[in-house]
């Protein structure tokens, strides 16, 4: 896939690139790249390998800009990454992709964006929002879904999902990691060290480091926020096991006191005058009750 970067992403050909004025932005699998990097005379020659792929980062070249993406996917950030590299100079990026993830991306900047400047500066900043465009509504799911957990614990429920506390947290300081990432990416790319962006549009990687940094933000409060769910909850278990000592405890002191006396009148001395005595059985009956009812 060949775009030019007009008032939005328009579909070209490849032998349209050739001599344009416009900026370009390209899709290619790993193979299509090895055969035709030449031809976009970027002046590098790196062998990119998905599974070598790990973070998301940029670096700087003497005359291109690489990187890669590493994206945990939004509904199982758990999971592996969805992984894609990029080779990047003035005249343009390419992204090599073997699963499709960058041309999604490209696809929903190319029917949701329109520029009254285009740039090649505002793409990359479209793209990069492209990615992490539906994480406050997920941080929303993961906060309501959180609230309801902290109700139940309050309401008393023993059934709390721990597991699923545990996969929430997981998940969140996956995206944690992953805005940290971004937000060294844009960095990179706003120290222009290249000269590659011009100086007015690099304002566009300052606002998606802002936003990113929002996002880590929010993301590190939800994750304190499962940390307190656990807490709490270990507090309503502790304060159930505290009742049901108080319970114990209590029956324990009501017994000793009945303890005693069945030990002292089971030692059957012959000459225990209340052994022959017609009130005993009845005396040590009331005795006991009225110690039961004096220790309650």
């Amino acid at each position: 896939m060949y775009f030019l970067i007009e008032d939005s992403l328009r579909a070209v050909s490849r032998e349209d690139l050739k001599g344009a004025k416009s900026q370009f932005v390209a899709v290619m699998n790993s193979e299509e790249w090895q055969k035709t990097k030449d031809s976009f005379e970027m002046g590098i020659d790196i062998d990119f390998g998905m599974d070598d792929i790990f973070l998301t980062k940029a670096e700087v070249n003497y005359d291109s800009l690489t990187g890669t993406f590493a994206i945990p996917d939004r509904n199982n950030p758990s999971a592996d990454d969805l992984k894609f590299a990029f080779v990047m100079d003035e005249k343009g990026v390419v992204f090599i992709d073997d699963n499709g993830t960058a041309e999604k991306i490209i696809n929903g900047v190319r029917h949701t964006k329109k520029w009254k400047m285009p740039s090649l500066e505002r793409f990359l900043y479209d793209f990069l929002d492209q990615i992490v465009k539906d994480d406050l509504r997920l941080m929303e799911n993961y906060e309501t879904e959180l609230d309801s957990m902290e109700q139940a614990i309050i309401d008393g429920d023993e059934d709390l999902p721990s597991g699923r506390l545990n996969d929430i947290r997981n998940d969140i300081r996956y995206l944690r990691i992953h805005y940290d990432q971004l937000m060294d990416l844009a960095a990179e790319l706003q120290e222009n060290e290249n000269g590659f962006f011009e100086v007015e549009n690099l304002r566009y990687f300052r606002l998606f480091i802002d936003r990113a940094a929002r996002l880590h933000d929010t993301a590190s409060s939800l994750r304190d926020y499962t940390m307190q769910l656990r807490d709490l909850y270990k507090a309503q278990l502790d304060i159930k096991q505290n009742r049901i000592m108080t319970v114990l405890t209590v029956v324990t002191t009501i017994f000793m006191p009945l303890t005693l006396i069945v030990g002292w009148y089971g030692m059957n001395f012959r000459y225990m005058p209340e052994l022959e005595w017609r009130l005993g059985y009845p005396l040590v009956i009331a005795v006991g009750v009225a110690v039961v009812v004096f220790c309650l």
